[in-house]
């Protein structure tokens, strides 16, 4: 008789998202408070369930994108190198996906069906307590990267994020060792990267699936020639406040 635990449906994929072999990774690393920050200065406010990201149709996505670079490593396409601890960068590329967020005090229970639904999925979750201002992920995200570049190897590094003082001269770095490395984002808060030819930039509206519906997207270098409203982020009352 087996006594081993079934495999849950979704486990396999959960699996291969995880990152848990000594294989090159495509890493994937989420900047959640920056993300939250600039889909909500696109919305107005809090995001409702039709304009939430989908991480599964995010991992769906990464998945197909790590499968065309290992063909192309494959093919001979895409020049190989060697990862600092000797272990050959021609291996399978394993897709490894993380989310970085931080909690604030008192918030646990709201937030842990959304870390404990990304687990489910397959991502790997890093929480921080917000204690102050200064306790952002930026460094932590910088570290996970700079650990898999120097063990395992990168053979591409996509990071979500549009705060490119953190991030844009690391990444050009990494660019320079012959990683291609991509950035997530929204255009509105990403000129950063939008201008920077040795990266590549996928606005996260674009990935299918990611949002139920499209998002309300009005900025003033996309106006309709007959003019548009742009709505308050909040009322004129609460400057009594």
């Amino acid at each position: 008789m087996n006594d081993a635990a079934p495999t849950p449906p979704g486990g396999r994929f959960a699996d291969t998202i995880a990152g848990q072999s000594g294989a090159p990774r495509m890493l994937l690393v989420w900047d959640a408070p920056n993300m939250d920050m600039g889909l909500g200065a696109i919305l107005g406010g809090r995001p409702t369930a039709a304009h939430r990201p989908r991480f599964d149709a995010l991992g769906r996505w990464m998945l197909t994108r790590t499968a065309d670079l290992s063909g192309r490593r494959a093919a001979g396409d895409v020049e190989l190198d060697t990862a600092s601890d000797g272990s050959a960068a021609g291996h399978p590329v394993e897709p490894e996906a993380t989310v970085f967020t931080n909690i604030v005090p008192g918030s646990a229970d709201v937030v842990r069906p959304w870390v404990e639904a990304l687990r489910n999925v397959g991502y790997a979750v890093f929480a921080k307590p917000k204690m102050s201002e200064d306790s952002d992920v930026d460094s932590d995200m910088l570290d996970h990267i700079e650990l898999r570049r120097h063990t395992v190897g990168l053979a591409g590094l996509i990071v979500a994020s549009a705060d490119g003082q953190a991030f844009r001269e690391p990444l050009l770095e990494i660019v320079a060792d012959g990683v291609p490395v991509t950035v997530i984002g929204f255009r509105e808060h990403a000129s950063w990267a939008l201008t920077t030819d040795e990266l590549e930039f996928v606005d996260l509206e674009d990935i299918p699936g990611v949002f139920r519906e499209p998002l309300p997207r009005i900025g003033l270098d996309s106006l309709p020639d007959e003019g548009a409203w742009l709505a308050p982020f909040r009322p004129l009352s609460a400057l009594l406040r």
